[in-house]
């Protein structure tokens, strides 16, 4: 029986020394995990929110393997980060897309259909890389409920050319080297060699923005 006692003596005094041997995590390093954008800003006000922006593009393969895993690591942020696709328009196709995108976003199927669309480009060929139309993507989006004509008038508003005018802007002022690219508050530019990679630094970050914040 007093096996036992001393068991329990023996595995108080090894956990603190499993926990010191446990590596911890590496500190970030600018210039291989990220670098600072040289004119700072975020996409959107930050309103108390960490600002996560993606930007992406729907013809990028890239984009499209690494959607599944950043959705599934996004749904899992604090209630104080904010996760914000921004589609990529370096023009020709790029502008198309992102147009498109912020079509959907304006009738407010955006969330619902965003990964549909990597798998119709990417994997069915459903719709085409090059030269969407109108009416492609009116009939795309007709399975979300939302009725082609309504579809086509949001395409070609005033507000959803806004929206694209103001992405290409962001894209150009933070320098992203291409697509995906995750920045954080609009300070951070994420780097990295892998998604896993760009996951963990994009966390780090994350916790750093929350750790000045108090200060």
């Amino acid at each position: 029986m007093r096996l036992i006692p001393r068991l329990l003596l023996s595995l108080l005094v090894l956990l603190p020394m499993a926990a010191s041997a446990a590596p911890a995590a590496a500190p970030l390093v600018e210039g291989r995990d990220y670098e600072r954008i040289a004119q700072a800003g975020p996409f959107q006000p930050l309103a108390g929110k960490i600002e996560v922006v993606e930007v992406f593009g729907y013809t990028c393969p890239h984009c499209a393997r690494f959607e599944p895993q950043l959705e599934a690591w996004a749904a899992k942020l604090p209630a104080d980060v904010r996760f914000t696709p921004v589609p990529a328009a370096f023009g020709g196709a790029w502008d198309a897309w992102a147009l498109a995108y912020y079509a959907a976003e304006e009738v407010g199927v955006a969330k619902r259909s965003h990964a549909a669309v990597f798998k119709a480009l990417h994997e069915q060929g459903t719709l085409p890389m090059q030269n969407v139309s109108a009416d492609e993507l009116a009939t795309f989006y007709k399975a979300y409920g939302v009725a082609p004509e309504r579809y086509t008038q949001a395409l070609r508003g005033d507000a959803v050319q806004k929206k694209v005018d103001a992405a290409r802007a962001f894209a150009q002022r933070t320098r992203i080297p291409g697509t995906p690219a995750l920045i954080i508050n609009g300070q951070y530019l994420v780097r990295g060699n892998s998604f896993d990679d760009q996951l963990r630094i994009a966390s780090a970050l994350i916790a750093q923005v929350r750790a000045n914040r108090g200060r």
